[in-house]
């Protein structure tokens, strides 16, 4: 399953707590969860697109991120359809 997590920025953030965010999505690359990942420009926070097996585990994996673990960022958590030409769209 696909899962988002969309995180606002709650205090600023320090060098090591940016390279530890790095390290945490490099994992998820490594795994092949890693989707889609940044920040927004138009609002203070960001978005990291995601593969879990469940709510359960797409929550734990947004939660050890070095950001949220931090308290330097509060997240959302949304579960994703993708819609493509597989699935016509979602028609």
């Amino acid at each position: 399953m696909t899962f988002v997590y969309l995180m606002k920025n709650q205090k600023p953030l320090n060098e090591e707590v940016v390279k530890s965010h790095v390290e945490h999505l490099k994992e998820l690359k490594s795994q092949g969860r890693l989707v889609l990942c940044g920040p927004f420009s138009d609002y203070p926070g960001g978005m990291v697109v995601f593969l879990a097996e469940d709510l359960a585990e797409a929550t734990k994996i947004a939660e050890a991120d070095p950001f949220i673990a931090s308290g330097c960022k509060t997240f959302e958590i949304r579960t994703l359809e993708q819609a493509n030409e597989e699935n016509n769209y979602l028609l």
